[in-house]
């Protein structure tokens, strides 16, 4: 009998040794969900994003075409930062077997990326994203981990303190036997974004001119336009922002010799601005004065005209697995006369209603009541065609729709670049 215990007694003792190594190298370890296959199934939502380089630099992931067959579904999306870069915004998201897991990476690009320079580092973070998807399968046995930074933290002294110029000079010419077209522009913008300040200038200069050649002689007709304006945003809160947006703008198609306005605007966003990569619900509302001075003398009789405006705009924007919408509605009107107001429209929406199947609608709608700088004088038939002078209307609007259908394999791995795309 002491025997038998003994022998029981040192069994027990070979089992927890043979097992506590086991449990300590899992212990560091977050619980991740097993994949239904060895290679798990992923699903790519980028627009910009280079698919062909994507599945070569990460060829042990199985692509799949459609969501609904993804164990990983990676939505990637990017705005602009404050130096002219992008933060670029990678969301893992578990399906099926894998839904107790997902997470978020994000990475900043300075305003001169190149394209491949963005790939690398966009293929780098989807590595990274994965990482917790498959360290438990066979996959792990081929992959290593290389570290290639230093281990001294870089003090940055930054000499521009977080401003950014950009400077633009284009111009275009192009023409035939009859007829002649040349423009040119210049652009220049200056940016200081942090956390609390958001500080935007832009600037615009363009001038075009068109030569036709007609039995009467040579018709030549031409358009300018000069924009600068200015934005300041102080952050209140996660949800609140004050600002003010100033302009001076000059427009022949307008028949506006110069326009001055400024406007102090006030914003509430029901999210979290820390989400807005993915979501945004912001309510903008903006009153201010307007100095207007018009090169022909209006409908209204009027050479010079000093006005008072306000205006509400909603935004919503989701970009989500099953799709994405983005609505704007903006309404604003003249204090001295509510009924000269406009009111705009814009709504994209694109979903996926089923496996393989997509529907996109895209439009907007403008009413339009507030055209106060129509010149008096009679519209040739020289402006109309060529578009050189703004016309009365009521309204306006435009709108595209598809439906788009696939099937066939769910897969996607190959990458054939012969005879191009």
């Amino acid at each position: 009998m002491r025997n038998t215990h003994i022998l029981l007694l040192k069994s027990l003792l070979l089992i927890i040794l043979l097992a506590g190594p086991v449990f300590s190298c899992r212990a560091g370890f977050p619980k991740a969900p097993k994949a239904s296959q060895v290679a798990p199934n992923v699903y790519l939502d980028c627009r910009f994003c280079d698919f062909d380089f994507i599945r070569s630099e990460i060829p042990y992931v199985n692509y799949v075409y459609d969501r609904s067959n993804a164990d990983i579904y990676i939505l990637i999306t990017r705005q602009s930062t404050g130096s002219g870069g992008r933060e670029y915004t990678l969301s893992f998201l578990g399906q099926g077997s894998s839904s107790a897991y997902s997470d978020t990476l994000s990475f900043v690009t300075l305003h001169d990326a190149t394209d491949d320079e963005v790939r690398h580092e966009l293929t780098r973070h989807i590595e990274i994203g994965l990482i917790p998807y498959i360290y438990n399968t066979k996959i792990m046995e081929s992959l290593s981990i290389e570290y290639k930074g230093k281990r001294d933290s870089l003090v940055v002294d930054d000499k521009w303190k977080l401003w950014f110029f950009r400077i633009n000079l284009g111009g275009h010419l192009e023409g035939e036997a009859a007829s002649s077209n040349y423009s040119y522009s210049s652009t220049f913008s200056a940016d200081r974004i942090t956390e609390n300040w958001k500080i935007k200038f832009r600037g615009r200069y363009s001038y075009e001119k068109d030569s036709y050649d007609i039995d009467e002689g040579t018709l030549t007709s031409s358009e300018s336009h000069k924009n600068f304006s200015l934005l300041t945003v102080k952050s209140l809160t996660p949800h609140w922002s004050v600002g003010v947006s100033t302009h001076l703008s000059s427009s022949t198609y307008d028949n506006i010799s110069s326009s001055l306005s400024a406007a102090p605007g006030i914003e509430y966003n029901f999210y979290p601005y820390s989400e807005s990569t993915r979501r945004e619900f912001r309510l903008l509302y903006e009153i201010g004065y307007e100095i207007d001075h018009y090169y022909e003398e209006t409908i209204f009789s009027k050479m010079k005209e000093v006005l008072l405006q306000e205006s509400l705009e909603i935004g919503y924007e989701t970009k989500n697995p099953w799709g994405r919408i983005d609505i704007f509605i903006r309404g604003s009107h003249f204090l001295h006369d509510f009924r000269k107001n406009h009111l705009s429209l814009y709504s994209e929406i694109s979903l996926r209603l089923y496996k393989g199947f997509s529907l996109y609608l895209e439009g907007g709608y403008s009413r339009i009541r507030d055209q106060l700088a129509l010149p008096k004088s009679e519209v040739t038939i020289d402006e109309v065609l060529l578009q050189r002078r703004q016309l009365e209307t009521q309204y306006s609007y435009w709108g595209d729709v598809g439906l788009e259908f696939s099937f066939g394999s769910i897969y996607n791995n190959i990458v054939n670049p012969r005879f191009g795309d």
